[in-house]
């Protein structure tokens, strides 16, 4: 089931699929209490486009290294930082944005399962409009 959240920050409207995971094009590392992700292209990591996440980032991260629902991220998010539900689905809902505008998030939507995908349909950033 597809839902529809509106970022009010940037007053964009985004898709909002079931299910999320961390791109496979790039690498990433736990330094110093911040994780730093590096997109790898043509097999090389892009040392011109590192990124760095503070420590609510760093939880989402971790928890996107399988394949994880928003609801399941704004859980986490609201608990470990005890702010309201409504906070941390904003929250959320904009570092996805953000991640996926940069190429660092897969969009895994079930409800694409009739493509014979095994149950499991990919989307990468171009395919979703705002």
């Amino acid at each position: 089931m597809l839902q529809f959240l509106e970022r009010t920050q940037c007053e964009a409207r985004m898709l909002v699929p079931d299910t999320y995971v961390r791109s496979g094009a790039v690498v990433s590392r736990l330094v110093g209490g911040e994780m730093l992700v590096v997109p790898v292209r043509g097999g090389v990591g892009d040392l011109a486009s590192i990124y760095s996440f503070n420590e609510a980032g760093t939880l989402i991260w971790e928890a996107l290294a399988r394949p994880i629902s928003l609801e399941a991220l704004v859980d986490s998010i609201e608990r470990e930082f005890m702010v309201s539900r409504d906070q941390a689905v904003q929250d959320v809902v904009a570092f996805l944005s953000d991640i996926f505008s940069e190429g660092l998030l897969v969009i895994v939507n079930a409800a694409e399962e009739s493509e014979g995908t095994d149950g499991m349909g990919i989307m990468e950033p171009g395919m979703i409009s705002s």
